[in-house]
């Protein structure tokens, strides 16, 4: 006597949460998830770079910035991103196409308080007088000509202002941003949305 399969269990609503440093741009990625996967929606979630660890642990995965220390994450390198001096748009600075570390002798350096880049030195460089600043809150400083920023080229443009441009720092530190995950969490979502980001199809073998 034949009996009939069960029907297989339906999935489950979910939803895949992407955590996002600022200036990251997944744009492609995004418009590859939604189509390989729509019925699973991508949910952006904005992080900062000071708590990126700790904002990882309630995320499917993130794009952060190295250095990443932490044991507990998985962590593939997708894109180094160019430093670049920001300045006000009257600045001296500004005749150079790009700069090197030693133009930047006697400039007021800002090291904002949630810093993509960490600390490396400016031989010659004068530390302002008033407290660290947010990245945003830094450009808008330097715009008024009280000191310079250094930031990776997408937060430069994120925070573009007319009163303001930016040069490459050929010399300077990259930014490195990079995919993490928890390790107990690689999920089969979590493993597509690698897929996306490497660059494999949807028929490609893992």
């Amino acid at each position: 006597m034949a009996f009939d399969a069960p029907a297989p269990e339906p999935e489950q609503p979910r939803t895949f949460r992407l955590g996002l440093i600022p200036g990251a741009t997944p744009g492609k990625w995004i418009d590859a998830w939604k189509k390989r996967m729509p019925h699973v929606p991508i949910e952006l979630v904005p992080i900062e770079v000071a708590g990126q660890c700790d904002a990882v642990a309630d995320l499917d995965a993130a794009l952060v910035r190295l250095p990443l220390d932490d044991d507990t994450l998985h962590v593939i390198t997708l894109y180094d991103e160019v430093p670049v001096v920001v300045t006000s748009i009257d600045s001296h600075l500004l005749a150079a196409d790009e700069l090197t570390v030693a133009d930047l002798a006697g400039e007021i350096v800002m090291t904002p308080s949630d810093d993509p880049l960490g600390p490396f030195e400016i031989p010659g460089a004068v530390a302002p007088k008033f407290r660290a600043l947010p990245v945003a809150d830094a450009i808008a400083t330097a715009a008024t000509g009280t000191g310079i920023v250094i930031v990776p080229m997408s937060l430069a443009r994120l925070h573009h202002r007319k009163d303001a441009d930016h040069r490459p720092l050929v010399d300077g530190p990259v930014s490195t941003v990079a995919l993490a995950w928890r390790r107990e969490n690689t999920t089969p979502d979590v493993e597509t949305f690698i897929g996306i980001v490497r660059g494999r199809t949807s028929n490609s073998s893992r």
